[in-house]
């Protein structure tokens, strides 16, 4: 009586997803670079962040099979629990695993591949779902600046002190028990901080995909680039300087290395009529992926126009991006579309050096809270 009594509990007995929780997966040595963040909802539903860059929208089965996939669990012993799980059969589960597991993989390793032409995804419109945390952090170390830039490209006098590596430590630590995958250090210039390397380094140790936005100078030093590399740098967006020739000499020693690189350039009226030249030269040095921003609406046919030739010289424009401080675009990114900002405050948040919070670089007049003093509850309401 007892096994006819179990057998319909189990059978009754409503499946309970795996518990909530953030995963991370890095590639190992001998398979081409790449992560994975799963973030598992308490509905047992979640989301799958491929190289901080492509979101998957899963539900709960789907979740299960990027969980096993991720712990390299067997595909017998992921079939046999996934299918006591969702009462389905062994051979069902087995193979539904591994078509996923399959689909993802050849996502990971082609980027530009369309996910719902060829792999049966849902397409989900950016920003559209309900997020239990962002999923970038845009962190401004200091307002500082190299010598010769301008005061007021920067805005300084909006902080009274920079937080100490511990207490950035510390941010980086509640971004990651919160399931903030992604960081990005800004400024002003980051480079003038010399505990960059430690906190990239303790980004790498957390498991989080962390990015840098400089205007590459210092990268110039070879032994300096070398050392925020081995401590775990994952991108780069670099802040072209095109009229500067030791800002050229700085991106042609960055380009051979094994980081992902996009290049900012701030269309001005001054370097407009050269734009053609300079998106020619960054394609000769073999620039994939291009940022271009403009606070000049009178330059809006120029933007268009640069972003066609981009398209033309093999160079993607990315959209979503922080974008520096500067004289010709103090605050927002350059575009008129208004998906852009549609992620200000819900898919990414921007921290200032003394750990304020702001919904998107700029916004200074919303500020959320402050990241060492306020729960996060607070914060992300």
């Amino acid at each position: 009586m007892a096994s006819i009594v179990n057998f319909l509990r189990e059978q009754f007995t409503r499946a309970q997803p795996l518990p909530a929780g953030t995963h991370h997966y890095q590639s190992q040595p001998d398979e081409p670079p790449y992560r994975l963040h799963l973030r598992m909802q308490p509905d047992g539903s979640g989301m799958l962040i491929v190289n901080a860059a492509t979101v998957l929208h899963l539900n709960p089965t789907a979740t299960e099979y990027a969980y096993h996939m991720m712990k390299g669990t067997a595909a017998d012993e992921a079939a046999n629990q996934i299918a006591r799980r969702y009462r389905v059969g062994r051979a069902t589960a087995k193979q539904d695993f591994l078509d996923f597991t399959e689909r993802v993989r050849t996502m990971i390793h082609t980027p530009d591949l369309d996910p719902v032409t060829y792999l049966d995804f849902e397409r989900v419109a950016p920003y559209s779902q309900a997020l239990t945390a962002p999923l970038r952090l845009d962190c401004a170390l200091t307002y500082r600046l190299p010598p010769g830039d301008k005061a007021e490209h920067a805005p300084v006098k909006r902080v009274d002190r920079e937080l100490t590596t511990e207490e950035w430590q510390s941010i980086m630590d509640k971004a990651w028990a919160a399931g903030i995958p992604h960081l990005t250090f800004t400024g002003g210039e980051p480079t003038l901080r010399e505990d960059l390397p430690a906190l990239i380094a303790h980004a790498e140790k957390n498991g989080q995909v962390c990015g840098l936005l400089s205007d590459g100078l210092k990268l110039a030093d070879k032994e300096y680039l070398q050392l925020l590399l081995q401590t775990g740098l994952d991108h780069l967006l670099f802040i072209l300087q095109p009229e500067n020739e030791a800002s050229w000499q700085a991106l042609e020693t960055v380009m051979p290395e094994d980081l992902f690189t996009t290049v900012h350039l701030t269309v001005t009226p001054q370097n407009v009529k050269k734009g053609r030249i300079i998106l020619e030269r960054l394609a000769k040095l073999e620039v994939k992926s291009l940022s271009l921003s403009t606070s000049d609406s009178s330059l809006k046919d120029d933007l268009a126009g640069l972003r066609q030739l981009a398209a033309e010289l093999g160079l993607s424009v990315k959209f979503d991006l922080p974008v520096p401080y500067s004289a010709d675009n103090p605050v927002a990114h350059e575009t008129a579309e208004d998906s852009v900002m549609d992620g200000a405050g819900k898919a990414w948040l921007y921290v200032e050096p003394d750990g304020d919070v702001l919904p998107a670089q700029g916004m200074a007049d919303k500020i959320l809270g402050n990241f060492l003093r306020d729960p996060w509850e607070k914060i992300y309401h």
